[in-house]
């Protein structure tokens, strides 16, 4: 497939995905957001299971995917508030690993196993379901919105500077397609969408504080793109699935919001 394709279908799937998640976000109630939500953990975590299991580690994929879906479920359940179900079921969880662990005659990867399944549990359900938390909160929709404007901005900005003018790579023993002038790139679009948005939000926030959250959901996103491409990498795997033409996976199109998610989380119970 030729870059200028690929660049036109990535431009489009991306333009789908986010019409749909704005329609879903302002249009609907929160069950139906988190369906969506719920949807996507399910199918990012089966990519991630298959990932390793491809690779031949040894996971639980049924058991992680069923308990990933879980996660978020419960959340909407206690209507985005942080109590103790969430945190009782990742207990519950590990204890049932090492339960299914007890029927397997070989123990040579046990404990493989079950640290790689619940990282995946914990990387990918946990962390996505505070978008869910957010959605709960005062302008919930509004949060959202923005967190994933920002969140994407980063990626649209790295991805376009970087294929324009990249030219020194940024960690390529990770990733040898990031470069330098991609990360300022994304981080640098980031920072204008935060600050753009910033103006028609509910709290009045400063001009600085817009840039300096701009500024940390663009790096952090940038770290959570980083982070699969680590993952892919001891994979060796090119893209995480094939399921969305021209970004790849679905795990591929929400790296970088499993990691701003929870982050933006906390910053709008300090601050907001």
């Amino acid at each position: 497939m030729s870059p200028v394709i690929k660049f036109v279908n990535r431009v489009f799937t991306s333009l789908l995905l986010l019409s749909v998640t704005a329609y879903i976000l302002f249009f609907t109630n929160v069950f139906f957001f988190a369906l969506e939500v719920i949807g996507f953990t399910a199918l990012a975590l089966y990519e991630f299971f298959s990932l390793l299991k491809a690779k031949g580690v040894h996971i639980y994929r049924l058991f992680g995917v069923s308990m990933g879906i879980i996660i978020p479920s419960i959340v909407f359940m206690e209507l985005g508030t942080t109590q103790s179900g969430e945190i009782l079921f990742l207990v519950l969880g590990c204890l049932f690993l090492f339960l299914l662990q007890f029927f397997h005659k070989d123990n040579s990867q046990a404990l493989t196993g079950i640290a790689v399944t619940l990282f995946g549990v914990l990387y990918v359900s946990w962390f996505l379901s505070f978008v869910i938390k957010i959605r709960f909160m005062e302008n919930g929709m509004l949060w959202v919105a923005y967190l994933v404007a920002v969140t994407k901005a980063a990626d649209i900005g790295a991805y376009s500077v970087g294929t324009l003018f990249g030219r020194k790579t940024l960690i390529p023993h990770v990733s040898p397609r990031k470069t330098v002038e991609g990360l300022v790139g994304g981080i640098s679009l980031s920072i204008f969408v935060s600050v753009l948005l910033g103006r028609h939000l509910p709290i009045d926030f400063t001009l600085f504080h817009w840039v300096v959250t701009g500024l940390l959901i663009g790096g952090v996103g940038q770290i959570g793109d980083l982070s699969e491409s680590l993952i892919k990498r001891f994979c060796e795997a090119k893209d995480s699935g094939r399921l969305l033409p021209g970004m790849g996976g679905v795990l591929d199109s929400i790296d970088s919001i499993l990691f701003t998610a929870p982050v933006f989380y906390f910053h709008l119970k300090i601050y907001a």
